[in-house]
């Protein structure tokens, strides 16, 4: 396997899976939009089994009113992490990034959007603008925004084949952890996932890319204020045995029953990885099975499908549904993972 950065410019199967990783990310958060915040049992109630995009339904308190296709917080938040570390030239400033998130915040009540800044973002950025210095904001945040926000850092920073993801990409995880999630849950479950799609655009394999979050939870577990709270490494390798060969239905039933499917970093994070086993790594199948569990869905999705996508590239996500994705967001991401594919 092979994760050393080679210019974009004269290596397509890396920008293929990168875009694959960004695109991955979309697809998750938008098929998983209009399940969050509803239980297993309700979203079956209102959909079935969920094959595809879906508008959300008016009583869902956070996404009423979105189209179908539409993305998320997930989706924005990622974005507006890789133009900071484009500007910044692979390094975030942890004050900017508080200030670009308020005013996100800002720009998404000002359009009537009800799904905003997530428990653990909120109150650190309250905190910042408090006068609290950011490296003391985010001592307490525990959730998984950062993991939702962090594989353009897996798209611009290589780790090392070792199982230790190395301190300089350690140190690129924790800049954009730590305004809001600088604790040894938030921090690991960031490591995680970028650590993932970066061995996935490495030209790794699903297994390799699984064994890479594994090695980074662990290691970003050393970082950050410690938190009380279950190990995400463990959990990670765990929720994926517990759903392996086990039919689908009777899978996702495990994942909400026993791995949790909640914004706690040490439950959404590990239903992501238990849904990419599941699925065999397959980007669709992967974020629709996420958009079908309920709870944090669109994050669960949006973790499973970058990582996914890393894995398997661009081409193995259905044409229709990129096409979908861009025309309901405007969304167009080859240029800006372009520019972090420079950044390797």
């Amino acid at each position: 396997m092979t994760t050393a950065g080679i210019p974009v410019t004269t290596d397509p199967t890396t920008l293929d899976r990168a875009v694959g990783a960004f695109y991955g990310l979309a697809l998750g958060d938008a098929l998983g939009m209009p399940t969050q915040v509803m239980s297993r049992r309700d979203v079956v109630r209102a959909y079935g089994t969920l094959t595809g995009f879906a508008p959300a339904g008016p009583g869902n308190p956070v996404s009423a009113g979105m189209p179908a296709g539409s993305v998320t917080d997930d989706t924005e938040q990622a974005v507006l992490v890789g133009r900071l570390l484009v500007e910044g030239g692979g390094h975030i400033d942890p004050l900017r990034l508080a200030h670009e998130l308020l005013d996100w915040e800002k720009e998404m009540r000002a359009r009537g959007s009800l799904d905003l800044l997530g428990p653990s973002t909120k109150a650190a950025l309250d905190a910042v603008a408090r006068g609290v210095p950011p490296e003391e904001a985010g001592r307490n945040g525990t959730t998984n925004g950062a993991a939702m926000r962090v594989t353009p850092v897996g798209i611009a920073c290589p780790v090392r084949e070792t199982g230790d993801p190395g301190t300089a990409f350690l140190d690129r995880v924790v800049e954009s952890c730590q305004v809001t999630h600088d604790t040894t849950l938030g921090i690991a479950g960031a490591a995680a996932v970028a650590a993932a799609v970066s061995t996935g655009i490495g030209g790794g394999t699903l297994d390799d890319a699984v064994t890479a979050a594994v090695g980074a939870a662990r290691a970003g577990a050393e970082r950050g204020h410690w938190v009380a709270g279950a190990d995400i490494a463990a959990r990670i390798a765990w929720a994926s045995e517990l759903v392996a060969g086990v039919p689908e239905e009777q899978a996702l039933d495990l994942v909400c029953s026993l791995v949790g499917t909640s914004v706690a970093s040490q439950e959404s994070v590990p239903a992501a990885f238990a849904v990419l086993a599941v699925a065999d790594g397959d980007p669709w199948r992967a974020a629709l099975l996420a958009a079908n569990l309920g709870g944090d869905s669109d994050t669960i999705g949006a973790i499973a499908g970058a990582v996914a996508g890393s894995v398997a590239g661009l081409g193995a996500l259905p044409a229709d549904a990129v096409a979908t994705l861009r025309a309901v967001n405007d969304l167009e991401l080859e240029p800006l993972t372009e520019r972090l594919l420079a950044l390797r």
